[in-house]
């Protein structure tokens, strides 16, 4: 008879191939969008995603003055890749992006050869991300709806610490957890905020890009609340300094219907309850002099 832990992996093995098996369909309909708009992305090669200008505003009083150009970089969940490629194109070096789809691998790489980026892409799970990649980095960055697909934290904040180096940063920027627990019309409370309930499900044959509805095959969704502690608490008991936490009044989509286009994205039309729709949190790994971690990285 299997143990309740052992049901609850299974259950979450299940849950992310299924996951895996949506986002394999999703990276199709993205790259055809105009979202993204991939043959405008590849035709100025100055173009920085909207989600990377956001993330950049949270991380750069924690760069030096150069930013992260010549830091080495990981972008984790990082999708079909253009967030990943606006980092290199602002100038990050021995840039790696990770990710659960393969297919939305296979875009990044495509998309990447044809802006002459060498990128090393890496398939697998953001929680294990340090054992499937064997160096450390000056920079980890993640953000834009990531968290809600893993089902704890706190293997990925120790993977996260681990592949870091000594004095390295660390920047999450995600849709506020608060926004999974309410209705919008009208205003209620209707699900968990806090994380450890399990995982939620639910089916839908679209995606956050424009025309998608009927798009996408494997229909089944499965994600995870994560509570703003839960956060904090995973990457400080990973050994982590946090340095910013902020709340935002915008997000990277159109998540429901009361929110009206601004210059980060979207936010709450005015008049509106003002609560936070993206949150921010900076943390860094401890630079200790002389031991066997190695050097404090200069860049």
């Amino acid at each position: 008879m299997q143990t309740t832990e052992a049901t609850e992996a299974t259950e979450d093995t299940e849950a992310i191939a299924s996951n895996r098996a949506n986002w394999n369909d999703r990276a199709d309909v993205h790259a055809r969008s105009k979202m993204y708009d991939i043959e405008g992305f590849l035709a100025d090669p100055g173009t920085i995603s909207q989600v990377v200008v956001n993330d950049l505003s949270v991380l750069a009083p924690h760069l030096p003055d150069s930013g992260v150009r010549g830091r080495s970089l990981l972008h984790l969940q990082c999708h079909i890749g253009t967030d990943t490629i606006s980092w290199a194109r602002l100038g990050a070096v021995d840039v790696h992006g990770l990710d659960l789809s393969p297919n939305s691998l296979d875009h990044a790489a495509r998309i990447a050869a044809a802006d002459g980026r060498d990128i090393r892409w890496v398939e697998g799970d953001a929680r294990y991300a340090s054992t499937l990649i064997d160096r450390r980095f000056a920079t980890v960055v993640t953000s834009a709806g990531t968290i809600v697909w893993l089902p704890e934290l706190a293997t990925w904040a120790q993977s996260i610490h681990d592949l870091l180096e000594p004095g390295g940063v660390f920047m999450i920027r995600d849709d506020h957890p608060i926004l999974g627990s309410m209705d919008h019309e009208p205003w209620e409370i209707v699900d968990d905020y806090l994380g450890g309930g399990g995982h939620r499900t639910y089916d839908d044959s679209g995606t956050y890009t424009e025309d998608s509805a009927g798009q996408i095959a494997h229909v089944t969704n499965y994600e995870w609340r994560h509570d703003l502690g839960e956060v904090v608490g995973s990457l400080l008991e990973a050994g982590l300094t946090i340095e910013s936490l902020v709340e935002l009044p915008y997000m990277d989509w159109p998540a429901f219907d009361d929110l009206v286009p601004c210059r980060r994205g979207w936010e709450l039309r005015p008049g509106a309850p003002r609560i936070p729709l993206n949150f921010a949190v900076v943390a860094r790994r401890p630079a200790v002099l002389g031991n066997s971690d190695g050097p404090v990285p200069s860049g």
